[in-house]
């Protein structure tokens, strides 16, 4: 090629002779120009690399939107980032973190910590947009909830069920009734309804229909409805129910918890969502400081000013733009308070000793307004050494002086879930304001997602994903664009199966529990799992695949119904 290329070495040579080529030049609604910012022209400008804009900017590309993505920060991730051992001490300037803490490249420590239900809508995203071949995930190994002053585990096998605490033996038959109740559910089919309308009957009127106990509802409504206050007894049942359905579900798919987590941190999420617009044709561009947005005569945004290659101004210019809160403070209003401490142990937090862990601490169990959550991970997950762990307290609060002294404030917010942590090795405090936007965005072309709440699990993230998806494009997005289960062939290894039937191999998943039929069968923590009595083994149906844990697969359990009787004679 180079021997019979002459010409073209030659006007080569003539091109650099000529010098570069001048940037394009883009004219701003003022009348000014300035240097295009990369290619100049795109459909949608997405600020901030957050979890919920990489979603977006993936979902985008793929819809063949060209997207160019910016972040202020020199990392991926936001607000949602994971930070090493350095990198979380500069951020709360405490100096040089101790020897004794171990290497600072072995860790990855969540600035937004929560956990991925097995079966939500978060996973359904991954898999539906394929981002799950970039991740590996392993089960969170327990969950735990406060009563009566005790932590006490969430049962999730017979032995459990019989044993535990949380729910006393007479009560047990009213709540049996109330779990057949939820189990049996259909929106689309009222004779299921038993003559209650779930749109106008409350939650605490639905409690009361069955005769359940305060501690019971306590139960269901923080441990497993997930609820982080008492506010939903006043709302309609129906997401009652639909929440105790997803945490059944989500335990009917491995058994053990309902939970799961990223090997290496969740900043490892918004990074698999970049790569995916990348590939269909985004832009992404870091450490790029937002001069301002620039809106048109109309009062519509058409662009941002930003910095060029060269250090100077540059302009690109959009159809729309979407952003996280920080980058608009004067279109959003706080409307909570969320405190938090981060600390690095040497020991695990809860009576199982298990690697990782969440406890909930019901907000009538503590005297508190809100749920405080607790949240630990370990080397097990990747996120800490072998021998240390990571831990994080969280709860909202409404208190005015966390500013002026952020360390008594968070003390006295959080210290029915820091006594759990026993002696720490490093801690750190810290609060944020859970801002949302003040308008659709529709007027103006400036669609703004919410600031990240203080639960433990991402289903508020994801219905946030959802409604700007439809504030975007006008209609909502839709999970379901899927292969029926029948033409998605089990794998015995860890792989997805894709919608062509292509097994994507996997780096190295470590394995869930093996999911059988006396798996399925056990406990009162597990007749929950199969509320929605739709499972399959050892996975239950997803949108567009199936996820496999590392062990063969066992034979399918006969149809949910055919359970219930011995599920519910052995664990009640």
């Amino acid at each position: 090629f180079i021997q019979t290329s002459s010409k073209m070495a030659d006007s080569d040579e003539t091109a650099q002779d000529a010098g570069p080529t001048p940037p394009q030049m883009l004219t701003l609604p003022d009348g000014t120009s300035l240097p295009a910012l990369a290619d100049g022209e795109y459909d949608v400008i997405i600020l901030g690399t957050g979890l919920k804009e990489c979603i977006i900017s993936g979902i985008l590309s793929v819809d063949g939107k060209k997207v160019l993505h910016m972040d202020r920060n020199d990392y991926y991730g936001g607000e949602s980032a994971s930070v090493n051992l350095n990198q979380l001490f500069e951020k709360f300037k405490a100096g040089t973190p101790p020897s004794a803490l171990g290497s600072s490249r072995d860790y990855n420590i969540d600035l937004q910590p929560k956990f991925l239900m097995a079966n939500g809508k978060l996973v359904k995203m991954l898999v539906l947009t394929g981002v799950n071949k970039y991740l590996e995930f392993k089960q969170v190994d327990g969950s735990y909830v406060l009563k009566d002053g005790k932590i006490n585990k969430v049962p999730a096998t017979d032995t459990e069920a019989l044993s535990t605490p949380l729910v006393g033996f007479f009560e047990k038959r009213r709540l049996r009734s109330f779990v057949m109740y939820v189990q049996d559910y259909e929106v689309d089919k009222p004779t299921t309804h038993k003559g209650y309308d779930l749109n106008k009957l409350t939650a605490k009127e639905l409690f009361d229909k069955f005769g359940l106990e305060k501690g019971t509802i306590d139960f269901i409504g923080h441990a497993l409805a997930l609820y982080d206050s008492d506010f939903y007894l006043s709302q309609p049942a129906l997401e009652l129910v639909d929440r105790c359905k997803l945490y059944g579900e989500s335990l009917a798919r491995y058994g053990k918890s309902p939970y799961l987590y990223p090997l290496y941190g969740l900043g490892e999420l918004p990074q698999a969502f970049a790569r995916l617009a990348a590939v269909y044709g985004g832009t992404y561009m870091l450490n790029k400081p937002i001069d301002r947005v620039v809106y048109n005569e109309q009062g519509a945004a058409c662009g941002v000013v930003s910095v060029g290659e060269d250090g100077k101004p540059a302009f690109a210019r959009c159809k729309q733009i979407v952003g996280d809160p920080t980058y608009f403070r004067d279109r959003c209003a706080a409307k909570a308070k969320v405190v938090r401490c981060i600390a690095v142990l040497s020991h695990p937090i809860t009576p199982g000793n298990e690697a990782s862990s969440q406890i909930i601490l019901p907000q009538n169990q503590i005297g508190r307004p809100n749920d405080v959550y607790v949240f630990c991970v370990s080397g097990s997950h990747c996120a800490a050494p072998d021998g240390k762990y990571v831990a994080l307290v969280s709860s909202v609060t409404t208190r005015a002086d966390l500013a002026e002294n952020l360390a008594r404030s968070a003390n006295e917010e959080l210290k029915d879930g820091l006594k759990l942590l026993g002696k720490v090795d490093a801690c750190f405090y810290d609060w944020y304001e859970v801002l949302e936007p003040m308008a659709d965005g529709r007027a103006d072309a400036t669609f703004i997602s919410k600031s990240y709440d203080a639960t433990s699990h991402f289903e508020q993230t994801t219905e946030d994903v959802m409604d700007l998806y439809q504030r975007l494009y006008g209609k909502p997005l839709d999970l379901s664009k899927t292969v029926p289960c029948s033409r998605l062939a089990c794998c015995p290894r860890a792989h997805l199966v894709t919608a062509d039937g292509v097994a994507q191999p996997r780096r190295r998943v470590a394995s869930p529990a093996r999911v059988g039929l006396a798996a399925a069968a056990a406990g009162l923590a597990r007749a929950v799992a199969l509320f929605s009595g739709g499972a399959c083994s050892p996975c239950s149906q997803y949108a567009g695949g199936h996820f496999y844990s590392d062990v063969r697969a066992p034979s399918p359990p006969p149809h949910t119904a055919t359970l219930r009787t011995s599920l519910f004679t052995t664990s009640l």
